[in-house]
């Protein structure tokens, strides 16, 4: 732990890196206020945060920068209580307001209004399939040979599969068929097909086989549903070509995505610094996540990836914020 004094010039380093991208001097941290001491002792208690791992000193600068210890300590200590600007809230309330439509278009719209909010990426992990029940199936024919299943999911997921449909099928053997598909699945989970019951008509079986044949090989094959928005902000958030190469590239494999946001909040994190997640590409970034109920069950998981230097109270609040809107609306329907 840090004496009150050191905590002071910490988190006044702290702020000053995040504002500035700049390394803070003493003459500046006496200026943040809070601190009625002279600039020599700030620099002697910046000296003791170096070599304890808090701040480091790069090149030749007469300024310091925090370390990903530094930035831990911010975050669990120091950092006050963030809140949204009135004008964030009510961009918030008003978007969740206005979303109609499918699941996916919404949490795609999610990640850009969490982005267009702090400035960095933005995360969405759409709910899982597994203990989402069926609550509606609707087979209609496209054409001669050709057929689409639409199976609406508890949770608001709309699941399309296309589907080969024997020659000469007519509208009233898929009516039959989509009927007969309702009564079977609804209530029942993807993970979970029930056995097929005969319709006690072959043509209508055939079809209905075929369907669910289609839905047990996608399911399978199905990855997460994974949303970014505002990739295109980290390219601003770093100097090094390499870095947001490395970043943007990371964000674009989906598995990887998953597999961050959910070991943070399975080791019981809500913020992830530099190499706290393991990930050697996001070694700069740091992690905020939070997750969203549906009907007081765990959905999903929404965040934000940023530079080091993000502004922690700002992320964190908007991260919260969202994700609680963003369960009530899926709960209210």
């Amino acid at each position: 732990m840090l004496d009150d004094r050191k905590a002071a010039v910490l988190r006044a380093v702290v702020e000053g890196y995040i504002e500035t991208a700049q390394p803070v001097g003493s003459a500046h941290v006496v200026r943040a206020g809070g601190i009625e001491v002279s600039s020599a002792t700030v620099r002697n208690d910046m000296v003791v945060l170096e070599r304890e791992g808090y701040l480091m000193h790069p090149h030749t600068s007469a300024g310091r920068i925090p370390t990903d210890k530094g930035y831990r300590f911010f975050v669990d200590q120091l950092a006050p209580s963030g809140a949204l600007e009135p004008v964030h809230r009510q961009r918030i309330r008003d978007f969740f307001n206005m979303a109609h439509g499918e699941l996916e278009q919404m949490l795609h719209d999610t990640t850009q209004l969490l982005s267009s909010l702090t400035d960095y990426a933005a995360v969405v992990i759409g709910p899982s399939h597994e203990a989402a029940s069926v609550r509606s199936v609707q087979l209609v024919a496209l054409g001669p040979r050709a057929g689409l299943l639409v199976v609406v999911l508890a949770n608001g997921v709309v699941e399309k599969r296309s589907i080969d449909l024997a020659e000469g099928t007519g509208d009233e053997r898929v009516a039959s068929a989509s009927a007969h598909l309702a009564k079977t699945l609804i209530g029942s989970t993807l993970t979970t097909l029930p056995p097929l019951v005969s319709s006690g008509d072959a043509s209508t079986d055939a079809i209905v086989a075929e369907c669910f044949t289609a839905l047990a090989r996608s399911h399978d094959e199905e990855p997460d549903h994974v949303f970014v928005g505002g990739a295109s902000r980290m390219a601003a958030a770093f100097d090094a070509v390499d870095t947001v190469r490395q970043v943007l590239d990371t964000l674009e494999k989906q598995f990887v995505v998953v597999s961050l946001l959910r070991d943070v909040m399975d080791r019981g994190l809500s913020v992830a610094i530099g190499v706290e997640h393991g990930l050697v590409p996001l070694a700069e970034c740091s992690v905020v996540v939070a997750p969203y109920e549906l009907e007081g069950e765990l959905a999903g998981t929404i965040g934000v990836l940023g530079p080091t230097r993000m502004n922690y109270p700002q992320a964190m609040a908007a991260v919260a914020v969202v994700s609680q809107r963003l369960g009530r609306h899926l709960t209210e329907g």
